[in-house]
């Protein structure tokens, strides 16, 4: 009998739905448990369905709190699993508003649906109601099961496996972890990248190198790409918000709001303080926003050493005179009044829910206006249709004109590229037996693995959904 088994339930030829079932010692484990995004119905399909008894899992290791790694946990509890959920302190800090933010989002979702349904029911059209996939006190009996593991801190999650996190520079609280196995007749060591980061991205450390392993599950969303460089984002930034201002137009960027956001504000806070930028309003238009901001200067442990010069100044990096939180609805559609340029940085990043939608809508078809894109965007999402330059998108079923400019900031990305993966994994080359690349697109993951095949020699798998491995 096998010591390991691994079967890939989630982001397994794509970029989204993290989540990765590991059996030893007859137990079971999950590596993440997030949330599948893109075509609306197939998306919920998948996220509805869980393909193992939830209340078999033992525990969760959690990378980071991204809802693409989380955000499926309040359905796991749903469904019977009351375990302890792994994580680090920043990212269970994260949590504990992103999952609330995403259960408000369904339960208003399937409200809003289901009063479309109701007229076309009484058209004789229609039946049927609509569930949210998890609701507000699903997130509630969720919450109590993290359990905090800070970085450097082995931990015996059982009597035969412990697992340490290290920084994988992504986001803050992210995690890659190594999983130290001796349930078979032989150890086996098995890392987990989570998602990798880039060197020198704002507020953040770099990713550090993790220690040798025998099997590595690693990310490879930009397997097949190369980033520009990072120290030319903020002229780039700063040249979109002068070119703007200058025709009188807004600039609307739809912005994760844990991570990205912050790195924005940040990087508008070092133009403004140089009058690099004119003096214009700029506004972060998210509840979620607001609160991971707070969590962000709750743990400055995690801050790079140029983030922590703003401390060390008795500054706050992510509030300066011209930037305005909003928290309320009535607040967001005074901006729509606004005569002039600002800048508005709102989420969801991806433009699939949230009030971007809505700045998006009043926005979109206004040539003098920008919306910039500041991160990956995933395949059937409206934010990849603006990337791609499609003329004419649906927002709340309606379409419209793409007349506003379109740019991007790619060198914000929080993904390492292909150079910056290649260079991560070195280090781990003469232990490495196998690796699995997961969360990529299915031309990505192929392109990197036959990368690691020619430069390192490495056997590296791109596993399909549901399929399993025995690693020993």
């Amino acid at each position: 009998m096998c010591a390991v088994k691994l079967t890939f339930w989630g982001a397994a030829g794509t970029v989204t739905g993290a989540m990765h079932l590991l059996e030893t010692g007859g137990k079971r484990y999950l590596l993440d448990c997030g949330l599948a995004q893109g075509r609306r119905k197939e998306a919920d399909a998948k996220n509805r369905h869980i393909p193992f008894a939830a209340s078999s899992i033992d525990a969760v290791v959690l990378s980071h709190a991204h809802i693409d790694h989380s955000g499926n946990l309040p359905s796991l509890v749903k469904r019977g699993f009351s375990g302890p959920i792994y994580s680090t302190p920043a990212s269970i800090d994260l949590c504990n508003w992103m999952l609330r933010d995403t259960a408000h989002i369904q339960e208003k979702d399937a409200e809003f649906l289901n009063k479309r349904l109701e007229k076309r029911k009484a058209a004789g059209q229609e039946n049927g109601v609509v569930e949210p996939l998890y609701t507000t006190p699903d997130v509630e009996h969720t919450l109590p099961l993290f359990t905090p593991v800070p970085y450097h801190k082995p931990l015996a999650i059982s009597d035969t496996l412990t697992y340490e996190a290290y920084d994988a520079g992504h986001m803050l609280g992210s995690s890659s972890v190594i999983l130290h196995d001796i349930a078979g007749r032989t150890p086996v060591r098995l890392a987990y990248s989570g998602d990798i980061g880039r060197p020198n991205l704002p507020i953040i450390r770099d990713p550090e190198t993790i220690p040798p392993a025998d099997y590595l599950i690693m990310e490879s969303t930009y397997g097949g790409r190369l980033h520009k460089q990072a120290t030319r984002v903020v002229d780039k930034l700063a040249d979109v918000v002068n070119r703007t201002a200058r025709r009188g137009g807004r600039i609307i960027v739809p912005a994760f709001a844990v991570g990205r956001t912050q790195q924005l504000v940040l990087l508008l806070h070092q133009l403004f303080n140089e009058r690099r930028i004119p003096n214009i309003p700029i506004f972060v238009d998210s509840p979620l926003a607001v609160n991971v901001t707070s969590v962000h200067r709750a743990h400055p442990e995690c801050f790079d050493d140029d983030t922590r010069q703003y401390l060390t100044n008795h500054e706050d990096p992510f509030g300066f005179q011209r930037l305005q939180y909003i928290r309320d609805a009535s607040e967001s559609k005074k901006l729509n009044d606004i005569h002039g340029p600002f800048v508005v940085i709102s989420a969801s990043g991806m433009c699939e829910a949230g009030r971007i939608l809505h700045h998006l809508r009043n926005n979109i078809e206004d040539p003098r206006n920008t919306v910039l894109i500041t991160g990956f965007q995933a395949q059937d999402t409206l934010g990849r249709k603006l990337v791609e330059k499609w003329p004419e998108v649906r927002i709340f079923g309606e379409p419209m004109r793409v007349r506003a400019e379109i740019s991007s900031l790619d060198e914000l990305s929080g993904h390492a590229d292909q150079n910056e993966l290649l260079e991560w994994i070195r280090p781990m080359v003469p232990t490495l037996r196998k690796v699995f690349l997961v969360h990529g697109e299915v031309l990505q993951s192929e392109i990197f693995a036959g990368l690691l095949h020619s430069r390192y020699g490495l056997e590296a798998i791109c596993p399909t959904l549901g399929q399993s491995f025995e690693i020993n």
